[in-house]
């Protein structure tokens, strides 16, 4: 299958199991496709925008975390607590390898996470909001694991922020005063030499 083909065939999963089953066998392949292929620069584009706010000593929940290239942006930046959580464990065993995070915890987006209330410092979440994967509500558990005044980074596809329900779920938290918009960056193109017609935004939201 040519690299193309398999992010279309991860993309159209119907499930979370179906999801996962489609990253456990992409992992050994999925680093050489996402950056010699794609040219992927999401992780560097939200690191960018995280270490803007977030101290290098923080605790860091990456939601989604894959095969750990947030990790490595971030671990290059100075950050060292790092904790690494995916719905997938072969993507979960790659992350390990690259010797970045402290823990690694096997969930999904969309359901209640195993953390505590007020766990993180800061969620950094790239490339997870974005065709069937992790749905709006996801939101919602992501606001209750980080402490107030934390931050929640993530990347997402302007394209399905409404179609999606991700600006209502937004908004709506917004309404409740749950968090408060911090940043929205420039949109960009985070495949350029693979998809260069997908563009991506990163949010930066600050808990309340």
């Amino acid at each position: 299958m040519q690299p193309q083909d398999r992010v279309q065939w991860v993309y159209s999963s119907t499930t979370d199991q179906e999801l996962e089953e489609r990253y456990d066998q992409w992992a050994d392949e999925y680093d050489q496709d996402l950056d010699t292929e794609f040219g992927w620069i999401s992780p560097q584009a939200a690191s960018q925008s995280l270490a803007k706010y977030v101290a290098n000593d923080a605790r860091i929940l990456d939601a989604g975390a894959g095969t750990g290239l947030v990790g490595e942006v971030l671990a290059k930046m100075g950050y060292t607590n790092l904790v690494a959580m995916d719905l997938s464990q072969g993507m979960l065993d790659a992350a390990e390898k690259k010797g970045v995070y402290r823990e690694f915890h096997k969930m999904a987006l969309g359901d209640q996470l195993d953390y505590q209330t007020d766990e993180f410092d800061a969620v950094i979440s790239v490339g997870v909001f974005t065709l069937g994967h992790a749905p709006a509500g996801s939101f919602d558990e992501l606001v209750r694991i980080t402490r107030p005044g934390g931050h929640i980074v993530f990347s997402i596809r302007p394209d399905i922020d409404e179609t999606g329900g991700f600006k209502d779920k937004q908004d709506e938290l917004v309404a409740a005063g749950k968090w408060k918009l911090t940043e929205v960056s420039d949109r960009y193109h985070p495949l350029p030499k693979g998809e260069p017609e997908v563009v991506h935004e990163v949010r930066v939201f600050q808990v309340t």
